[in-house]
């Protein structure tokens, strides 16, 4: 896997994978995301991958997931997460112990991101079921 990131203007990156894929960073947050907002996204999305893979292989019923993070970050620099809360709310009659199980699943096996932030970070969940 290769990436870069190259300075177009002011606080503006755009960053570039090996396979042609783009997004601008903006360490101004006024036209893009900052970098740490981009990890916080990446571990929503990593999660998210895993969880509806793992409801569609149980064949449970799911309609729809939104995977959300609440993070605090190091006062000192380096600015690292110390603490990140994410909430999977999911839509559909999904069993909520197969639902429990998989978000374990994610966080403790599959999910790459987590498992580098919480290197630095306390991470805790909670599940909200939207048909409940």
């Amino acid at each position: 896997m290769i990436a870069k990131a190259e300075w177009q203007h002011d606080q503006i990156y755009a960053a570039t994978s090996d396979n042609g894929r783009s997004l601008t960073f903006d360490g101004a947050r006024v036209e893009g995301p900052t970098p740490m907002e981009c990890v916080l996204m990446s571990l929503c999305g990593c999660t998210a991958v895993d969880v509806i893979g793992i409801l569609t292989k149980k064949r449970e019923p799911f309609t729809a997931l939104t995977v959300s993070a609440n993070a605090e970050k190091a006062k000192e620099s380096p600015s690292v997460f110390t603490k990140i809360e994410l909430v999977y709310r999911v839509s559909g009659a999904v069993n909520h112990k197969s639902m429990e199980d998989t978000v374990r699943l994610s966080r403790g096996k599959y999910c790459s991101v987590s498992a580098m932030l919480e290197k630095t970070a306390d991470i805790t969940f909670t599940i909200e079921y939207a048909d409940a």
